[in-house]
């Protein structure tokens, strides 16, 4: 994502080490086991923080588009838990 953000409009933290403890009110365990985003003063997570990106990446705007359906978003927060769940496994096999 970072180097199909070519207009830098989003700024991405690493949120790993101890200088992510200073980021975010947020406990560091939540920041790492899901996405967030902030977009307008708001912090979103999963689904919707993913939107939040894809509306900043030009190329990304149709999916955006999309998202914007309540019932999409849904279903697009539904599939990122089931990618949660599986990503133990993903990583290891990469």
């Amino acid at each position: 994502m970072r180097r199909m953000d070519t207009s830098k409009a989003v700024e991405f933290v690493d949120v790993s080490g101890e200088a992510g403890e200073a980021v975010c009110p947020i406990d560091q365990a939540q920041l790492l086991a899901r996405f967030h985003a902030s977009e307008d003063g708001q912090l979103l997570s999963g689904a919707a923080a993913f939107a939040a990106m894809w509306r900043a990446i030009p190329l990304f705007r149709p999916l955006d588009l999309l998202a914007r359906n309540r019932i999409v978003l849904s279903i697009l927060e539904r599939l990122y838990i089931q990618f949660l769940k599986a990503r133990p496994a993903l990583q290891r096999f990469f």
